[in-house]
């Protein structure tokens, strides 16, 4: 299962697995609203019967939205409220209704999270976005632990700027020159690596966030 899976970085990770023979379920906001927890519970169900059974699940969806302190105190509040409902409740719904799922079955899975750079370095354009990418990668580690004697390996990417569509009119200057490379990530490369983690030689990945930024920001 991969959600956030019919354009960008989502598209391209559903048909790396696909290309390797895989089966996939790849969700829209128009299949789930990953802020209803009824919702996902329905939607894990219903692709385990389609499948016949999950052994991989790609935390991808993420809300993105601009909005900082200048904002109106209740358009900032509800800001914070509607991106922590996707891009951290949901995939902890997610992840725990799949993760059920693959102990019910005795299954060896995988759980891989599309975190971001900006986690780390910040995002003072969208604080909210940022601080839900930390919570995410850090609900991945605490997962990864938990998890391990049931045989499930969790790890996070953590891209930099990725050129999708959505922001193709963003790719300025500025942002090609963060990287020393001097351009920015395609997203059939970080697909790349969420193809690895989820496979079975990755197990011992298992509690990494794999920076993937093109060295345009080194953490210690």
């Amino acid at each position: 299962m991969v959600t956030g899976g019919s354009r960008g970085i989502g598209a391209a990770i559903a048909d790396a697995f696909r290309e390797l023979g895989d089966e996939v379920v790849a969700l829209s906001s128009a299949d789930v609203d990953l802020a209803d927890p009824d919702a996902i519970e329905r939607v894990v169900g219903s692709a385990a019967d389609t499948l016949g059974g999950i052994d991989v699940l790609v935390n991808n969806a993420g809300l993105v939205e601009l909005g900082s302190v200048d904002l109106p105190y209740a358009q900032w509040q509800a800001l914070w409220r509607r991106t922590f409902a996707v891009n951290v409740f949901g995939a902890a719904d997610m992840s725990y209704c799949v993760a059920r799922h693959m102990i019910s079955r005795g299954v060896r899975g995988r759980i891989v999270n599309v975190g971001s750079r900006g986690a780390f370095r910040g995002e003072p354009a969208m604080p909210a976005y940022g601080a839900s990418k930390a919570a995410l990668h850090s609900m991945g580690q605490s997962l990864a632990v938990a998890l391990a004697p049931h045989g499930i390996a969790v790890a996070s990417v953590a891209p930099g700027f990725v050129g999708t569509d959505r922001v193709a009119d963003m790719v300025t200057d500025e942002v090609l020159a963060q990287s020393p490379f001097g351009r920015v990530a395609k997203p059939e490369e970080v697909a790349a690596a969420v193809v690895y983690l989820a496979s079975s030689e990755a197990e011992w990945a298992s509690g990494a966030v794999l920076d993937l930024n093109g060295a345009s920001y080194l953490r210690t």
